[in-house]
């Protein structure tokens, strides 16, 4: 009985130092990963605009902010697509991806070079789903835009589905604010690690979704 507790002990603790060190090591990828911005030089087929909030039928600030950079990155001839993903939280609403359309053609973007998927409604679906539209329209290389916190998740599965792809953050964030700030970079930790334990857990079964 003894050796039983001491051997649940022993495995109590391996598992704690395991939570502790994939904590710390999700924590520097996301203040890493902050930092990531497309290089002047770089170019791509495509920018992949990660979905966030839609407000009816405009972009919540967030939402917005990426929009305007994957623009700006067409502008500059960084990219000569824009990839707009996210569905709808409630029917009858337009997508973020329609959202995201609309708001980059009344700002100049041409039609034809605008791919959307509209089902997605999270990250990992936003990928998955951008993985296909690539496919489909035979695009080799895309520069995924989200918000300096949301990067590294976004990274890490981007890397999950073999998605070859550069990381551009935005360059300013409606969360700026010290406190909001704060609480999206713990809540993106958060997220990090527990999309990591999910990947463990594919793994030990055999790397079936």
């Amino acid at each position: 009985m003894r050796k039983i507790f001491d051997l649940f002990l022993l495995v109590s603790l391996l598992a704690v130092v395991f939570v502790v060190l994939l904590a710390c090591v999700s924590m520097w990828q996301v203040r890493r990963d902050a930092r990531l911005i497309a290089h002047p030089s770089a170019k791509a087929d495509a920018a992949v605009v990660l979905g966030a909030a839609a407000w009816g039928n405009k972009p919540s600030p967030v939402f917005r902010e990426r929009i305007a950079h994957g623009i700006d990155l067409y502008r500059n001839g960084t990219v000569g697509k824009l990839i707009f993903t996210g569905g709808t939280p409630k029917k009858g609403y337009p997508t973020e991806a329609e959202v995201g359309k609309r708001f980059a053609i009344k700002h100049g973007v041409s039609e034809r070079d605008i791919l959307t998927e509209h089902a997605s409604t999270s990250t990992y679906e936003n990928l998955k789903n951008t993985r296909a539209l690539m496919r489909r329209h035979k695009i080799g290389s895309v520069i995924i835009i989200s918000d300096p916190a949301h990067m590294a998740r976004a990274r890490a599965m981007a890397q999950d589905l073999g998605i070859s792809a550069e990381y551009s953050a935005t360059p300013t964030s409606r969360y700026a604010d010290s406190s909001k700030a704060n609480d999206f970079f713990v809540r993106e930790t958060v997220y990090l690690c527990l999309f990591r334990l999910w990947q463990l857990a594919k793994w030990l079964r055999g790397g079936q979704d």
